[in-house]
């Protein structure tokens, strides 16, 4: 049993076989490097955005989960 990497090529498959055979591996680290990027970003955005009464108000407005008078009634309490 060898290593997952013993010289020949990635995972012990030889890379020369196939003028394409470099592709997949390539690809597989991009989309890692992609992936973890994009976890690190959404843990940061959670952890700094803080969202308005306002903010959070409007979203609610928007998903239709309130009406357009319980909105501006709403939006004056806040605003007083």
């Amino acid at each position: 049993m060898g290593h997952w990497f013993n010289g020949s090529g990635f995972y012990g498959h030889n890379m020369t076989a196939h003028p394409l055979g470099w592709i997949f591996p390539v690809l597989f680290w991009v989309l890692v490097i992609l992936g973890i990027i994009y976890f690190v970003k959404l843990l940061m955005g959670k952890s700094t955005h803080d969202d308005t009464a306002l903010d959070i108000l409007r979203r609610r407005y928007a998903r239709g989960e309130i009406s357009r008078e319980e909105f501006i009634d709403l939006k004056k309490e806040l605003s007083e």
